[in-house]
């Protein structure tokens, strides 16, 4: 009795196996039949229009659509008209023209009255080891911008050149002396500095001496752009105001930095090309963040070499898409059909913003397989199973 009974409970549990295997095998085929709508991974659908929060808080409110436009050869040539168009901060007030330097508080002149080296003395003598920091020798103009000079007295010249300040002293001097001959140099140009920050070789701070301290002489002094900077993005901060210049985009206009005259206390900020990268996603291959050129620019095309190219096995060139936004901008969705020469011309002129995405979609087919992959390893269990209770 014992023995029938456990034979008709073998039955019943292989029984019962074949009938899991047999609904794991259903769910499998009802899952191939559906695969490309239950595909694994990250695809862009294609709406006509997104949702987009109206919100303070951030609430999605669906009162604003985000339609996909079409890159066309409309759209580049409106971004085209753009950029020319739109300054990001008017730079005329960075415009003039470099006059002499002028003398100032904390400057160091060297005055040499010639047939009469008695008056070196006035120069003072060296006291111990003298360091980099340390004003050369000579007559130090004071907080108030005066100097003192034997047989002249407080002279004030905070503003003047050493041209103007070598005839006064000339003048006074012949009232004592016959004919004296007078040459007044800055040995130590300490009154008005700049700072450089960001991408150059050498930054710190640069004292303004004789030399203009055009845009492009500070950068020299700094060492040049180091290979990471943006030179679409240089930053300069003058009291309570920012420009941003565009080199790049000046030299392309035949305009030359050399007319920015930097003043004393100014900031000059190289930005760097990783803070403005822009992620490709999808199907290339290799996706990552990939940084802008040199001058700042970055078209979709150049995006997509730098991220490997096209993954052929895999990409639905018909799927191209650039998504755009953030704090403050109102988002813009692109799509480019890149299957024919002509998309890819496009693609060459339309340029990226920082921060942008790109995302390329992958096939149908690809999705499909990538189902079969994740359902054969259960397919495969159940029949197992399904053989070893046989």
């Amino acid at each position: 009795m014992c023995r029938i009974k456990t034979a008709t409970h073998r039955a019943g549990v292989a029984q019962a196996a074949v009938q899991r295997a047999r609904v794991v095998g259903i769910m499998a085929t009802f899952a191939v039949l559906s695969a490309c709508s239950l595909s694994p991974g990250m695809r862009m659908l294609q709406p006509p229009t997104l949702p987009v929060s109206n919100t303070d808080d951030g609430q999605a409110t669906g009162a604003q659509q985000v339609p996909i436009t079409d890159i066309t050869l409309a759209t580049v040539q409106q971004q085209q008209q753009r950029v020319v168009s739109g300054d990001a901060s008017d730079l005329t007030p960075l415009f003039g023209d470099a006059g002499p330097y002028k003398l100032g508080p904390g400057d160091v002149l060297q005055i040499t009255v010639w047939d009469h080296p008695e008056l070196a003395a006035a120069l003072g003598q060296p006291v111990g080891p003298t360091r980099a920091a340390d004003p050369a020798l000579g007559f130090v103009v004071d907080h108030e911008g005066n100097v003192q000079f034997p047989y002249v007295g407080t002279l004030h010249v905070a503003g003047d050149s050493t041209e103007a300040v070598q005839r006064r002293i000339t003048a006074d001097l012949g009232k004592v002396m016959v004919k004296p001959q007078v040459t007044v140099r800055v040995a130590s140009f300490r009154a008005s500095q700049i700072y450089i920050d960001g991408e150059v070789r050498a930054p710190g701070s640069q004292s303004i001496n004789d030399i203009p301290m055009t845009l492009t002489e500070a950068i020299n002094r700094a060492g040049g752009f180091a290979p990471t900077a943006d030179q679409g993005r240089v930053v300069i901060v003058r009291g309570d105001k920012t420009y941003f210049v565009d080199v790049a985009q000046m030299l392309h206009n035949n305009q030359n930095p050399s007319r920015i005259v930097l003043q004393n206390g100014d900031l000059l900020r190289i930005e760097a090309r990783e803070d403005y990268g822009v992620y490709v996603m999808g199907e290339v291959n290799k996706p990552a963040t990939v940084l802008p050129m040199r001058n700042g620019k970055l078209s979709l095309a150049e995006a997509i070499s730098q991220a490997g190219s096209v993954n052929p096995a895999s990409a639905d060139a018909k799927q191209l898409y650039v998504i755009r936004g953030g704090p403050g901008q109102k988002p813009q969705v692109w799509h480019l059909d890149a299957t024919s020469p002509v998309s890819m011309l496009l693609a060459n002129q339309f340029e990226l913003e920082p921060k942008d995405v790109v995302y390329l979609d992958a096939g149908d087919l690809v999705r499909f397989s990538r189902v079969l992959n994740l359902l054969l390893p259960l397919v495969n269990a159940g029949l197992t199973a399904a053989i070893v209770t046989k």
